[in-house]
């Protein structure tokens, strides 16, 4: 033992003094070389851990993880045809076409009756603008009828052109009266005739052609789709452009204007409602009476039409129609050299529809 550590005494010894030694080698040479700039060199490696977010789950709430698989086998193609977006929009628009075609033919019939085919056309196109304070209803109705009887030729049915523009503005959102402007324009489009005379006209286009303008108030219920306006300033034209007619001074007009004004109050209402299922109201109302040559005489215009829905495409109808004016003579009386000695006298004008047949919106 003793062998031992004096041989590790021995070595320990010889380390120690070797590093003295080289200790004093390198401080003897710095004192040497005084110009030596003393500088120390060092390489460091900077190691940086990216932190983590420390996650805190509450008590009583398991973490679900979950993970979207897509599999491009199993995927189907696509079926209907892509809807693109369509922005909003504050214009409300409709279009609806109609016709109605009835035929009869008879062959070695014992009851005896004519061949007969009549259609009646209706267009009706409407664009309504409501944003606010502001209203702006827009309607066109055009409607078109024809009968072709065997050995008579081609008679005229029903015929009309209505074009009517409401412009309305309110005092705040919620009320539903609204301060309003109203034109309307009516007319038609060709001849009429009297059943036992087809040589000449009792009516043209623009004989007579009658516009209403005025002002008023207006209650319009959107959900009801119910519309009641009231002007007590209207001004209504009635025009015979035809000069044969506006000689007779027909409605209204004296002999040989062309123009017949008026001025008075105009109550207008429409309603659209389903009374039952499939079975849809549609209710047209206009009173108007003059101020100044028959106030209290009231002209008026009421339709009434029930649409029963068969399909989309398929409806039957079933309609009235009742006219007075009291400019609108029947029963006129001619003298023997042919000038009229008896105008005649206002009527009530009533017409019926009934009818099935195509219906498209688009």
């Amino acid at each position: 033992m003793k062998k031992f550590y004096k041989k590790r005494y021995n070595t320990g010894t010889f380390l120690l003094l070797a590093l003295l030694s080289n200790i004093a080698v390198s401080q003897d040479r710095a004192a040497q070389d005084t110009t030596q700039t003393d500088s120390v060199i060092t390489k460091t490696i900077v190691i940086r851990w990216p932190l983590k977010k420390a996650e805190i789950t509450p008590k009583g709430i398991k973490r679900i993880e979950t993970y979207t698989t897509v599999l491009l086998n199993k995927s189907k193609p696509l079926r209907k045809k892509f809807k693109r977006f369509v922005p909003f929009s504050f214009w409300d628009s409709e279009n609806q076409f109609s016709l109605n075609v009835n035929e009869v033919a008879f062959v070695n019939w014992n009851a005896g009756g004519e061949n007969s085919v009549s259609g009646l056309a209706n267009l009706n196109l409407t664009r309504n603008y409501k944003f606010r304070y502001v209203t702006w209803r827009n309607e066109l109705r055009l409607r078109y009828g024809i009968n072709v009887q065997e050995g008579d030729g081609l008679r005229k049915t029903d015929d009309f052109i209505k074009y009517a523009t409401t412009f309305g503005y309110r005092t705040d959102t919620i009320s539903p009266w609204y301060y309003s402007a109203k034109f309307n324009f009516n007319t038609q489009f060709s001849n009429g005739f009297k059943l036992t005379d087809r040589d000449t006209p009792i009516s043209r286009f623009m004989a007579p052609g009658y516009l209403f303008l005025g002002a008023g108030v207006t209650l319009q219920k959107e959900k009801e789709k119910f519309v009641l306006y009231m002007s007590p300033i209207t001004q209504k034209a009635t025009f015979v452009l035809d000069g044969n007619l506006s000689d007779q001074g027909a409605f209204g007009v004296e002999k040989g204007e062309r123009i017949f004004m008026e001025f008075g109050f105009l109550v207008t209402n429409t309603w659209e409602e389903e009374i039952f299922k499939n079975i849809v109201l549609n209710h047209r109302l206009t009173l108007y009476t003059d101020y100044l040559r028959s106030f209290g005489n009231v002209d008026f215009d009421w339709e009434m039409n029930f649409t029963l829905k068969v399909n989309q495409y398929v409806n039957a109808n079933i309609g009235t129609h009742l006219i007075y004016d009291d400019d609108i003579k029947f029963d006129e009386q001619l003298a023997e050299d042919g000038t009229v000695a008896d105008a005649g006298i206002p009527r009530v004008q009533f017409k019926q529809l009934l009818g099935v047949g195509f219906v498209y919106k688009f």
